[in-house]
C-alpha cells in the first residue's frame, strides 16, 4: 500500500495538504527527476478520485504538524507484497516444451503466493538460454548439450559469448532424436536421406544442433540433402503433409503432438540411428529405443539417441522464488504428467543427473531438505 503526504504551499500562511493512498507499487523510479512530481504526476493522472483524499487549507504550522504524523504512521504500515512475474520460456506450440511449460505456470500461479506466470512461445533451448541470461525470463526449458555449449560461450552454436549467468534448477526428462520420413519416400535407413528434402528444425535451435551432431556420426552433412529447411516442428509437419518435404528430424520427448498428427495423416518411417552411431558421438546422447506403437503405423521398436531436458534459471531470480519454483516442480508431477505422458519420466532422484551449469542456491536448498545434497 503506498501512502503518501502531499504539501502544497500557497502562501507564507496557508499550505493545502493532499493525503493519497494506492495499492499500486511504484517501480522503476526515474532517475534524475523529482521524484515527488513524478509520484504526484502518476497519481493525480492515473488513479481514481477514491484514493485521493484532500484537506482543507490549513494554517502552515498545523499542516506541517498534521504532515509530520501521518509520515510517522506511513512509515509504520507495512507494505503489501507486489507480485512477482515469472516468464516461462518453453519452444514450439506443437512440441513438449509448451503443453509442459503452460501447465508449470498454472502450477505456479495456484502454489507460489504472489507470483504471476507468463508461458512464451520461442525457438526452444538456445534462444531460451539467451534470453534467460539476458533477464528476460526466469525459468527455461532447455537440452543439455545447448546448456552446456551455452554455458561455454560455443560461437559455431550461436553463443556470442559465455552464458555464466545461468543457474540450474534440475534434470526433468529425455528428448528422443526422432526421424521421421514419408512411408512412400523410399527411405528406410539414414543412409537413404542422401538427395531428399529434409527439415532439421529451427536454425540454431536445440533440434538443429542434435541434427548436426547425427549427420556428422553417420559421414553425412547437409549438403547431402536435396534441400534442407530449417522449420519448428508444426511447419515440417506440414510441409510433410503437403509432400514438399520427404522427411523431418525432430528431437523431442515421445508421442510428441506434431508427429502424431503427421502419422494420422499419411503413413511414415521411423527412421533408425543405430547403437554404435550414438555411443560414436558420446555424452550426453545415449543409446535409446522409440517403443513400437509410440505412433500410428510404427509396429517395431526403433533405435535412437536420447538427451537429457533439463529447468534452467538465472542468478538474478531471488533464493526463494528459486526455492519455490524447484519445490513445486517435483512435488506437483501428476499436474505435468495430466499435460503431457513426457513428464512420467521425470523423477526428483535423477534431479541432478548431468547437470553441466552450478545450480541455484534455492535449488540447493530444496535438495538439501531432500536428501540429494549433504
Amino acid at each position: 500500500m503506498l501512502v503518501g503526504v502531499v504539501i502544497i504551499h500557497l502562501n507564507n500562511m496557508l499550505m493545502h495538504v493532499i493525503i493519497f493512498t494506492t495499492p499500486v507499487i511504484f517501480h522503476n523510479l526515474p532517475a534524475n527527476k523529482n521524484i515527488m512530481g513524478f509520484i504526484m504526476h502518476n497519481i493525480i493522472s492515473k488513479f481514481s478520485a477514491q484514493h485521493l483524499h484532500t484537506m482543507a487549507i490549513l494554517p502552515k504550522k498545523t499542516a506541517l504538524k498534521l504532515a509530520g504524523m501521518l509520515v510517522v504512521g506511513v512509515l509504520a504500515t507495512p507494505l503489501m507484497a507486489a507480485d512477482q512475474f515469472v516468464n516461462i520460456l518453453t519452444g514450439g506450440t506443437s512440441g513438449v516444451y509448451y503443453p509442459l511449460g503452460v501447465a508449470l505456470g498454472k502450477i505456479y500461479n495456484d502454489k507460489i503466493p504472489n507470483v504471476k506466470t507468463q508461458v512464451q512461445a520461442t525457438k526452444a533451448s538456445v534462444e531460451n538460454l539467451k534470453l534467460l541470461n539476458d533477464g528476460k525470463g526466469e525459468i527455461a526449458f532447455t537440452l543439455g548439450d545447448s546448456l552446456k555449449l551455452g554455458w561455454n560461450g560455443d560461437a559455431d552454436s550461436g553463443f556470442t559469448s559465455k552464458l555464466t549467468k545461468l543457474r540450474g534448477i534440475g534434470a526433468i526428462y529425455s528428448n528422443y532424436i526422432q526421424v521421421v520420413a514419408n512411408g512412400e519416400s523410399g527411405i528406410k535407413n539414414f543412409a537413404d536421406l542422401r538427395g531428399k528434402k529434409m527439415s532439421v528444425g529451427a536454425p540454431k535451435s536445440g533440434t538443429e544442433l542434435n541434427a548436426r551432431e547425427i549427420f556428422e556420426a553417420e559421414g553425412m552433412t547437409y549438403k547431402d540433402l536435396a534441400r534442407v529447411e530449417y522449420l519448428a516442428f508444426g511447419e515440417s509437419v506440414d510441409l510433410m503433409k503437403n509432400r514438399q518435404i520427404d522427411a523431418t528430424l525432430q528431437s523431442a520427448g515421445l508421442g510428441v503432438g506434431s508427429i502424431k498428427d503427421m502419422a494420422a495423416s499419411l503413413p511414415i518411417t521411423i527412421v533408425a540411428i543405430p547403437e554404435p552411431i550414438v555411443k560414436k558421438i558420446g555424452a550426453p546422447y545415449i543409446p535409446a529405443v522409440i517403443p513400437a506403437n509410440s505412433y500410428k503405423g510404427q509396429e517395431k521398436d526403433v533405435p535412437t539417441a536420447k538427451i537429457l531436458n533439463y529447468l534452467v534459471t538465472n542468478e538474478m531470480v531471488s533464493d526463494e522464488l528459486a526455492y519455490q519454483m524447484t519445490k513445486q516442480l517435483f512435488e506437483s508431477l501428476p499436474d505435468l504428467v495430466a499435460a503431457h505422458n513426457a513428464a512420467n519420466e521425470i523423477q526428483l532422484k535423477n534431479a541432478l543427473d548431468g547437470m553441466p551449469i552450478p545450480l541455484h542456491n534455492g535449488a540447493i536448498k530444496y535438495y538439501k531438505e531432500k536428501g540429494l545434497i549433504k
